[in-house]
């Protein structure tokens, strides 16, 4: 296996990027979660869309790159802020490729999981070595932040499959993310490869981030703490300035020279535990998304059967293919009638309930009339952006509202 210490000194620059200690997971997360709620801010609050957001966050993120690649060695500040953009705009690439595309989010895991092998198999063919201790030159720098970019796509694609399609909820996925976690973790300090343990944690504390980022912003009635989006934010953001600062001053995540040859020994072995650790990884993966899409199928057939016909019933039930939507339709009415008081801020925070009712009902609707579900899935978003919106007016908030009403029956 080639060293980096084979290559010319012309090309060799000091190390970009920093130790891995329980200070850069911390960091992680946080930038994860203040990542995936900025994306939210931008596209709902300022009511830019996914369209705006993207295009903003991406030369947000061309400049931090250049900034990066301009420094001569690993800065705190810098590299965090680089990730804390690269979270948002892999979090969009997902989104967009769902909302505004319409890939399914199976198929974009899937790509995703193929885009990010391609980029480990040129890192590798070009680098021979997957060292995250050795991102000493320019090549490997690029290597490095293409496939933080896919991993935060793929991260993305992962936890909404798991808590919307399969209708996990944040809370469980999380749960279940944090137990893969601390499985690999304990595996690395076993002698699991570590390039191999470090990017299975790093694609996997994308919907860790995200779950607890939703338990703390969602009201109490609906299982969260209720500290809302903008509190939140604001706790992890304080939290991210000031982990960078004790790292900027302290030093404690500067890779040594002598930490550079950490993975190079322990890279043997790599790709029969790699070809091990997916193998199980996808069939364990298969046999849950199978068990849980039958099950919800079962459900959606058993609601579907006990769903009044023309001669009884609600008439929500009867006139909507997706069923009784009467608690959406419920929140939607009170939304409209605080507009109609002028309770501004009343009606913004049932905007948060709405929304977070109709994420955990996706799993159970979106199987019966995926049409159905995909028109008001739309006209929701544009009530929220509506509602949520930095100035926002009660002309264009009304009919937004009107036209959810009439869609949900």
């Amino acid at each position: 296996m080639t060293s980096h210490h084979a290559l010319a000194p012309s090309r060799q620059i000091l190390n970009k990027v920093p130790e891995v200690t329980l200070w850069f997971w911390i960091v992680k997360v946080l930038c994860t979660t203040v990542g995936e709620s900025a994306a939210d801010y931008l596209n709902v609050s300022l009511n830019l869309g996914l369209t705006g957001v993207s295009v903003v966050t991406g030369v947000l993120l061309v400049v931090a790159l250049v900034l990066q690649f301009r420094t001569d060695r690993y800065r705190p500040g810098t590299y965090w802020l680089t990730v804390a953009l690269v979270s948002v705009f892999g979090t969009l690439v997902t989104d967009n490729l769902t909302d505004n595309i319409g890939v399914p989010l199976e198929a974009s895991t899937l790509l995703f999981a193929v885009l990010l092998t391609l980029t480990f198999l040129a890192w590798y063919r070009s680098e021979k070595t997957l060292s995250i201790h050795s991102i000493v030159t320019r090549r490997r720098e690029a290597f490095y932040w293409l496939a933080i970019l896919v991993t935060f796509a793929l991260g993305t694609a992962t936890g909404d499959l798991m808590a919307e399609v399969l209708g996990l909820g944040y809370l469980v996925t999380g749960t279940i993310v944090a137990a893969l976690i601390a499985v690999m973790a304990v595996g690395w300090r076993l002698g699991l490869n570590p390039v191999l343990a470090f990017w299975f944690i790093y694609v996997l504390t994308r919907p860790l981030g995200a779950s607890i980022g939703d338990y703390l912003s969602q009201p109490s009635g609906l299982g969260g703490l209720g500290l809302g989006a903008t509190v939140t934010s604001l706790i992890f953001v304080v939290g991210i300035v000031g982990i960078v600062a004790y790292l900027a001053v302290t030093k404690a995540d500067v890779i040594t020279a002598a930490g550079l040859d950490t993975d190079d020994a322990t890279e043997r072995g790599g790709l029969w535990q790699t070809i091990v650790v997916v193998a199980l990884v996808v069939v364990a993966g298969g046999t849950g998304y199978a068990l849980r899409t039958s099950a919800l199928q079962a459900d959606t057939t058993t609601t579907a059967d006990a769903t009044p016909t023309p001669g009884g019933g609600s008439p929500t039930a009867r006139l909507s293919p997706l069923g009784d939507l009467s608690v959406f339709r419920g929140t939607t009415q009170n939304m409209l009638d605080l507009l109609d008081a002028g309770d501004q801020s009343g009606a913004t925070a049932r905007a948060d309930d709405l929304e977070v009712e109709w994420d955990d009902a996706e799993a159970r609707l979106k199987p019966r009339d995926e049409a159905a579900w995909t028109d008001i899935d739309g006209r929701i978003d544009t009530v929220l952006r509506e509602v949520r919106a930095a100035s926002p007016n009660a002309a264009t908030e009304k009919p937004a509202l009107l036209s959810l009403l009439t869609a949900l029956g």
